[in-house]
């Protein structure tokens, strides 16, 4: 399946969620897309509810539907809650955390960072963004990526980062530290309907 490259505003109004976490994305438009866009009322179906609800997550962190299945179906054979093993498996992708530590501005930016070769993980260049980062890993820009433009400038514009990473400014690189807590991510994420959703 060939991965989306359109434009993330379309897919968050189509799911009337922030699939970039910062609003920017519904702000002009939190409306549906298309020319019936703001027409559409209705009650979803619970299928239809958790069909927006798997939509909502595959979009923010960019999986394809395989990608995305694959990785639910490992959550569920871990011991724990389902939904939340899932989230934080998602959550320790290597393009995830990339983007978390302020790499990139986006997942989007962070997986093309990935790829493109820019990144290490405990000193090792790392070109695939679904490569599972394990908790205590560092992450660091390569050292011939030390000047790239886009990090630098995303690295300075960076203020805030979640508590289960670390970074330090001068060597340029982060540590996972810690699974994260649940409360420590998106709050407006119902994923105990991705768990019906598959278990249907």
């Amino acid at each position: 399946m060939a991965r989306y490259t359109g434009p993330n505003n379309k897919r968050a109004r189509r799911v009337g969620f922030s699939i970039t976490e910062t609003g920017k994305d519904l702000a002009r438009r939190p409306y549906g897309p298309g020319q019936h866009g703001q027409d559409r009322h209705g009650k979803l179906s619970n299928y239809g509810l958790q069909l927006k609800e798997k939509q909502k997550v595959k979009f923010m962190y960019g999986l394809n539907e395989r990608q995305f299945h694959n990785t639910f179906e490992e959550a569920v054979k871990m011991k724990g809650i389902n939904g939340e093993n899932f989230l934080r498996l998602l959550e320790s992708r290597l393009d995830n955390l990339v983007y978390r530590m302020g790499f990139a501005k986006t997942r989007r930016a962070a997986r093309q960072l990935v790829n493109h070769g820019h990144i290490t993980v405990d000193g090792k260049k790392v070109d695939i963004p679904s490569f599972r980062v394990k908790v205590g890993s560092t992450i660091a820009l390569k050292e011939n990526s030390k000047d790239h433009k886009a990090a630098n400038e995303s690295l300075e514009a960076t203020t805030k980062r979640v508590e289960f990473v670390t970074f330090d400014d001068a060597k340029k690189e982060g540590k996972y530290v810690r699974l994260p807590e649940r409360n420590e991510l998106n709050a407006d994420i119902n994923e105990a309907l991705i768990v019906e959703f598959y278990n249907r």
